[in-house]
């Protein structure tokens, strides 16, 4: 038996906002609670609502810039920079640069729809 899984198809997740969704890792694609890693593309102009996740989420830039509205403050990472945010933390994340954002985002435990609460618009 082997002691390690290539992931070569990640399961697209379906949006309506124009944001690619890969995930690699995780309960939508290999049934894993514990963690998902998911590669992303926010398109510009992109944002989605207030939310206040049960897990905590690290996200790495790998291109462009992401806009994260944390309890009121606003941080901006660029290429190259990692933000660690707490499970229970309510934020927002956007993209209302000109150019797409191109990210690595790892939740632990892994992310589920059911526990990030977001907002309603």
């Amino acid at each position: 038996m082997k002691k390690y899984f290539i992931q070569k198809t990640p399961f697209v997740v379906p949006t309506t906002d124009g944001k690619l969704i890969e995930e690699h890792h995780g309960i939508a694609t290999t049934n894993n609670p514990e963690i998902s890693i998911a590669h992303m593309i926010a398109p510009p102009k992109w944002s989605e609502p207030f939310q206040t996740p049960e897990f905590e989420e690290y996200t790495y830039i790998i291109k462009g810039k992401k806009q994260f509205n944390i309890e009121g403050e606003i941080v901006i990472l660029e290429t190259g920079q990692s933000i660690k945010i707490e499970k229970n933390t309510k934020v927002q994340y956007s993209n209302p640069f000109d150019e797409p954002c191109e990210y690595i985002a790892i939740c632990k435990p892994a992310f589920d729809f059911t526990k990030v609460h977001r907002e309603e618009d």
